[in-house]
């Protein structure tokens, strides 16, 4: 049976199937939408499959944490999905909860984008305006250096795929927060600003 690249909606389709919290599908969308940011900062051609992947990164983790980003997998498998978006989406993982070297463009910036959004996420909602749409690179970099502040959040991942991207990490910053400015409100980070 040949392999299919699902499409957007199939994608969310399927993430909803998975995922019932919200906090979890606000994070999909905004890695989502940081992943087609960088595409487009990038010029890729497949940009609909750079979204996608950045849609279900997190597909396995809500039913199955303790087997994050190995049962995704199977899952992708019995719906045919083609491996080079499975393999990606077991790449964000890396060092983590998965052995799968993130090697291509897309993958490193997945790798480093995954958990920085959650940094900005929790620096927005610190934020007077509780919104994302005002924000600046200093902000998120004050609260970088506040390791009790967003603990959660492993620095050392998104400072290592800043490396592995060739980039200043103050402007995987800028971008980020520009990806998720697109989608502020769907996120929850309108605030009001």
């Amino acid at each position: 049976m040949e392999k299919v690249a699902p499409n957007r909606a199939e994608a969310y389709e399927l993430l909803k199937e998975f995922n019932k919290n919200e906090s979890l599908i606000r994070h999909a969308l905004a890695v989502e939408s940081v992943i087609l940011h960088f595409a487009e900062l990038f010029g890729e051609e497949d940009k609909e499959k750079w979204g996608i992947i950045g849609l279900v990164h997190d597909l396995d983790y809500e039913m199955y944490p303790d087997q994050h980003c190995k049962k995704v997998r199977e899952i992708l498998q019995e719906r045919n999905w083609p491996e080079d978006y499975i393999r990606a989406i077991e790449s964000h993982g890396w060092k983590i909860c998965s052995e799968v070297e993130p090697v291509e463009r897309m993958e490193k910036v997945l790798y480093t984008i995954d958990e920085l959004t959650g940094l900005i996420a929790a620096t927005a909602l610190m934020r007077p305006s509780k919104s994302i749409l005002d924000m600046e690179v200093k902000s998120v970099k004050k609260k970088w250096k506040q390791k009790g502040f967003a603990a959660g959040v492993n620095r050392e991942i998104i400072e290592e795929g800043a490396k592995m991207l060739g980039m200043e990490l103050d402007i995987i910053i800028e971008e980020t927060i520009k990806g998720m400015q697109k989608v502020a409100e769907n996120i929850g980070l309108k605030g009001n600003a």
